[in-house]
């Protein structure tokens, strides 16, 4: 008689081999927590043209993994987060995840950009390398998985630190 599969898994990096690892422990009839530090899933290969030695475009390869993980009953992405603390035994393991405030509610965003187009903060983009700029309100990559918006939050919001009388104006606006 086969053993069922209890409990859960963690795949910590949400890059091409964290979402296979994913896929295949939750077909395989696990539930997976797929614990990725950025915003979204990915890693370097969504940044790839093509792939070595094949010469693939690499969204063609990554891009029907990215939305099977991001549809599959048995995954849960957990993605601006990082582990804490690890402690347990072998098969009995507990975990805590410090997750970093996206600052968009993922419940109610519907990926359609309006935020980022009218974000007036300018950063450096890191998708592309910092050889252009994109908002503060951003979305890595137009496939990103989850396709909810993150507020790059640095330091004080420019309005703030350029205001002589240090006033928080979008405090002042909310009232």
């Amino acid at each position: 008689m086969a053993k069922s599969k209890v409990g859960a898994v963690m795949v910590v990096g949400g890059g091409i081999a964290g979402i296979q690892a994913a896929l295949d422990l939750a077909d395989s009839g696990f539930y997976v927590y797929l614990v990725e530090k950025s915003p979204t899933i990915g890693g370097r290969m969504a940044q790839l043209d093509k792939t070595f030695p094949t010469n693939d475009c690499s969204m063609c390869i990554i891009g029907p993994k990215l939305v099977d993980c991001s549809r599959h009953l048995n995954i849960e992405i957990l993605t601006l987060s990082e582990i804490e603390t690890i402690c347990g035994e072998e098969g009995n393991f507990q975990v805590r995840i410090h997750q970093q405030a996206r600052y968009i509610d993922p419940d109610k965003c519907t990926g359609c950009g309006d935020c980022a187009q009218v974000c007036p903060v300018s950063l450096p983009d890191e998708y592309n390398q910092g050889l252009g700029l994109r908002a503060a309100t951003f979305l890595t990559f137009p496939q990103s998985v989850p396709r909810v918006y993150c507020i790059d939050k640095k330091d004080r919001a420019p309005c703030i630190s350029a205001c002589p009388a240090h006033i928080n104006v979008q405090g002042y606006v909310e009232k």
